[in-house]
């Protein structure tokens, strides 16, 4: 049996079938390439763009905006305004009940940054949309779309890192995923840079803390450092608050660098013609409010001293002094307890952290940090004498050239270095810093000071030499300052021009006499407990950051060489 097919020619029944299984075969083909052409034209070339030189995409992204605004108008491009009604966090709150392919009847508008597209054909786009730490897929289907030429024209634009507002009904997607299906997608501002590859993130340390914004967009772990640091300063704040200080604002400018052994920042006012010096410490300012009727002040506040960058040490810091009249560093101490162990229960639901000295990248170096009250003591002169096993001089002569020859020698015999100037107050320091402060990985406080360390500290009621003073240490690191303040306008000016000796032989960090605070004394300051935390190595250990750059949204750095700053000027202002 035979067939006769168009051209006359006459094949037998299986030739024909076979024929024509080739022939869809080759059908098959064409379409499927046809296809792939189709979506290679009309799909995001994200490929493409990852693999574009970062510098060559800079110029063709603002070739690109640029000739935007030309055919469509600047304020199309940077639009002035998006109306919001649902944040990313409320919008997952809300819609999170959705089942799978289940499509809700409202309508809402949200916005966010976009992190991730991907296509399916030609008529499905996905975008990862993020802000608040939230997620939010966009389904853009060509068939729900307000019309079809604007989804090709909108989904050809979105680049990864643009800011867009969307709006469109809530859903769920057959795979699960919570989505919105939106009518219209408005690109609200364009990213003109490369976006750091979702998979690998943003690692290099010199770049996240340089350009902190990218930082942020791309490290969820950093942005919730920065959240804990704004929930310990507003518990600390309510917890002043509830105990009946106030909180107020004192100068950044002083006249004098008082308040604090540190060495300042200069700077000029023109207008007075003088040198002014950023502030050190509030010290001396609360005080005086104190003397002026003020019971109870405290300042959150940034402080500036001009002194090495370090992993725990920037130049600029913050810092929340407080002043309590009627109270001794006794009763400070039961306060500082009561303050950081309800701080950590707050935040952890227990008393015990962990935390990484060697940072995340070395986790089997761990310690555990215990913030259980009571919190344990050493008083400083006697403890220090049992850990050297040598008996101290008195602390009544630490201000005569035999004691200094003394802890000079000592810290020579126990090898413990101590740069020039080589006063009492240093070595004694370096001394604490060997044999004491490297016993203090759960919060320990060091007490009873001698006085010539503490020029600002009342002396103490019942050991000659030493001041009514506290310092509380936690992972080996000093945390909290605070003692019984001096009152007494006559000791003061001495203790100050103890100091003025000390910066005369070349210790820069010692005080200045400041004549205006001692006159503010004459008028009486009541007994006064006075207490400073650092905030930001506060935060260091409840963020498990080694690091005071990684709790620091903009951290001193170092100028980048001008070489490098060429390569990343734009060409044209966008």
């Amino acid at each position: 049996m035979s067939d006769t097919v168009q051209t006359g020619e006459t094949l037998s029944k299986n030739e024909l079938k076979r024929r024509l299984k080739q022939e869809a075969k080759q059908k098959e083909k064409e379409e499927k390439e046809a296809t792939k052409q189709q979506q290679k034209q009309s799909a995001p070339k994200q490929e493409e763009d990852e693999n574009i030189d970062p510098n060559e995409y800079h110029k063709l992204r603002i070739a690109q905006i640029n000739s935007l605004k030309a055919s469509e108008g600047e304020s199309n491009v940077y639009p002035h305004k998006f109306n919001v009604s649902i944040s990313l966090s409320e919008f997952v709150e809300k819609y999170s009940h959705l089942a799978n392919e289940q499509v809700n009847d409202d309508v809402v508008r949200i916005a966010g940054r976009v992190y991730s597209k991907r296509a399916m054909g030609q008529k499905l786009r996905f975008y990862d949309l993020r802000g608040e730490s939230q997620k939010v897929q966009v389904m853009s289907n060509a068939n729900f779309y307000k019309n079809q030429d604007d989804f090709v024209k909108i989904n050809e634009r979105i680049k990864l890192g643009d800011i867009v507002g969307v709006v469109g009904q809530p859903c769920r997607t057959k795979a699960g995923e919570l989505s919105i299906r939106p009518s219209e997608i408005i690109i609200l501002a364009p990213c003109l840079h490369q976006m750091p590859h979702m998979h690998y993130g943003l690692k290099d340390k010199e770049t996240r803390y340089r350009q902190r914004y990218l930082d942020l967009m791309m490290n969820d772990w950093v942005k919730q450092k920065f959240i804990t640091k704004t929930r310990i300063i507003k518990y600390l704040r309510t917890f002043l608050d509830n105990l009946g200080f106030l909180e107020v604002e004192t100068p950044l400018m002083n006249m004098i660098p008082g308040g604090a052994s540190a060495k300042p920042f200069v700077t000029y006012h023109n207008d007075l013609d003088m040198n002014l010096f950023m502030r050190i410490a509030p010290e001396l300012y609360l005080k005086m409010l104190v003397v002026g009727g003020f019971d109870r002040v405290y300042e959150i506040g940034r402080n500036f001293r001009n002194e090495g960058i370090d992993m725990t040490h920037n130049p600029e810091f913050t810092m929340c002094e407080f002043y309590m009249a009627y109270a001794d560093y006794n009763d400070l101490i039961e306060i500082t307890e009561k303050f950081l162990s309800g701080l950590v229960m707050h935040l952890f639901g227990t008393h015990k952290i962990k935390f990484h000295p060697d940072g995340a990248e070395n986790p089997d170096n761990v310690w555990e940090i215990d913030f259980t009250p009571p919190f344990r003591r050493f008083s400083m002169i006697k403890d220090l004498e049992k850990e050297c096993g040598v008996k101290l001089p008195s602390p009544t002569t630490y201000h005569t050239e035999e004691a200094r020859k003394f802890f000079d020698d000592l810290c020579v015999k126990l090898d413990v270095d101590c740069s020039p100037p080589r006063t009492v107050s240093r070595l004694l320091d370096k001394l604490v810093g060997h044999f004491l402060e490297s016993k203090c990985l759960n919060p320990t406080f060091i007490c009873d000071h001698p006085q010539i360390m503490s020029p600002l500290a009342k002396y103490h009621r019942s050991e000659p030499g030493l001041t009514e003073r506290f310092e509380l240490f936690c992972g080996y690191r000093e945390l909290c300052n605070s003692y019984t303040e001096l009152n007494d306008p006559l000791v003061q000016r001495e203790r100050f021009d103890d100091q003025a000796k000390d910066k005369a032989a070349g210790d820069d960090e010692a005080q200045a006499v400041d004549e205006n605070f001692c006159t503010a004394l004459e008028y009486g300051l009541p007994p006064t407990g006075g207490w400073g935390i650092g905030i930001d190595r506060l935060t260091m250990f409840l963020t498990d950051s080694n690091n005071i750059k990684e709790v620091l949204l903009f951290p001193a750095m170092k100028p980048v060489k001008d070489e490098e700053t060429k390569e990343t000027q734009a060409e044209s202002k966008v």
